[in-house]
């Protein structure tokens, strides 16, 4: 029974968890963290695609700027990353793809774990877990507040059940350990790759998002959004504001003006829309006028017809503000994610499977979410060429939402997910 299993390893899923978060990493940098992961799956006896090998370099989005990339390498090599492997990880090439072959004919079978972390200051509060068994993040300013770090646990704890159970299986397996899902970046440069061109199955979720008890899980979600988005630099000329205002061109205003009518798009009558401005800086100082200013935003909809249309609106809108105050603006696309569709027919299989299970106490059919995942890039390419797959959510109350400062989650939710794709992969590629 794979509950016994899952039970036996449990406080391995644990230490695995805190180690992670106690090492967050930024998308596109987690030298580290695929480094830890790689070393495990190399104990399994996994055969391992690192770097290039794993991701389509110039299909991802929303890379780093070189220095940063530098910095973080150098900061790998002096926590002991070997230097083969930050050869290959080099130039935010991170995360890695494990595939393990029974050898006996069977489907192929795909999962999806996200690795990378928040630019989140974790909160100090003695009542914060992490805080209270010091496993804290390390790096400042940097937080695993979305449960990724329980996601790659989560990937680890599968490849244990597969590399032991092997002689029971048939068919192939392959684990995506994907960089940069926050802001939509990696999945699309894996599927670039190949990776899911003949998988039959796949498979992929979340810890949370809703608050359930630990053991109740969703075979299938609806309502996740396309998204796009952009950088926006504004270029205008510096002054004296006092002097000589007039021939100064206020890039800080072109910034606020776009802002302020980014939020003002009609929302659509065919479904749900979604703007942020998530960050914006300019100026100086009081008596300068600004010569520059920088925004990240982002728009969402529920189809991709509702999500060009929000996109387009932004585009016209941006350089309407740069036109409207004489500056020039450029505009850069870092991430994008698609709707994505669950496979209901999917449903009753995982209910089946689930049944035996000690750990998994529910199974609901769908549960409704928002929010965006670039998973949908790897789902809809399963698709089509006929595949099937979904996107679960795995059980966990919630005392703080995702993407805040005392984020975290019950870590029994490790082994009831772990349980969940065991029971999946034996019930759906059994050699008995």
């Amino acid at each position: 029974m794979t509950s016994e299993f899952v039970k036996n390893l449990t406080p391995q899923l644990v230490e695995w968890r805190r180690t992670l978060h106690s090492l967050p990493e930024l998308g596109f940098m987690e030298y580290i963290t695929t480094y830890r992961i790689g070393k495990e799956l190399e104990k399994m006896g996994f055969t391992l695609h690192i770097g290039k090998d794993a991701l389509q370099e110039d299909a991802r989005l929303g890379v780093p700027k070189k220095e940063a990339l530098d910095a973080h390498e150098e900061k790998a090599a002096a926590w002991g990353v070997e230097k083969e492997w930050l050869e290959k990880l080099s130039g935010g090439n991170t995360g890695l793809v494990a595939t393990w072959d029974t050898g006996r004919a069977g489907d192929h079978i795909g999962f999806r774990f996200d690795i990378d972390a928040l630019p989140i200051l974790e909160s100090a509060d003695e009542s914060h877990l992490p805080c209270k068994h010091e496993f804290s993040s390390g790096e400042p300013n940097v937080m695993h507040a979305c449960g990724h770090d329980g996601h790659a646990t989560i990937g680890l704890g599968t490849a244990k059940y597969i590399a032991e159970h092997t002689n029971e299986l048939k068919g192939k397996f392959t684990l995506l350990f994907q960089p940069a899902e926050e802001g939509g970046r990696g999945a699309r440069a894996m599927v670039a790759k190949g990776w899911l061109d003949d998988v039959d199955y796949f498979y992929s979720g979340h810890i949370g998002i809703h608050s359930y008890p630990v053991g109740t899980i969703a075979a299938t979600t609806t309502g996740f959004l396309a998204s796009t988005k952009y950088n926006v630099s504004f270029k205008g000329v510096s002054s004296h504001a006092g002097m000589h205002p007039e021939l100064g061109k206020n890039a800080l205003l072109a910034a606020t003006t776009a802002a302020n009518n980014l939020y003002a798009i009609p929302r659509h009558f065919d479904g749900v829309t979604r703007v942020n401005v998530g960050r914006l800086t300019a100026g100086s100082g009081r008596n300068i006028i600004p010569e520059d200013s920088y925004m990240e935003i982002e728009v969402r909809g529920e189809t991709h017809a509702i999500g060009d249309y929000m996109a387009e609106s932004a585009l016209r809108i941006i350089k309407a503000a740069a036109d409207m105050h004489d500056v020039t603006c450029t505009i850069e696309p870092v991430g994008v994610t698609e709707v994505m569709t669950c496979n209901e027919e999917l449903i009753p299989k995982i209910q089946e499977w689930c049944a035996p299970s000690e750990l998994v106490t529910e199974v609901i059919p769908s549960v409704p979410v928002s929010g965006s995942e670039d998973a949908s890039f790897m789902m809809n390419k399963v698709q089509e060429h006929g595949g099937k797959a979904t996107y679960m959510l795995f059980g966990t109350k919630l005392d703080f939402p995702h993407h805040h400062p005392q984020f975290d989650y019950e870590e029994g939710v490790l082994a009831a997910a772990v349980d969940t794709f065991a029971s999946i992969i034996k019930g759906g590629s059994s050699n008995g």
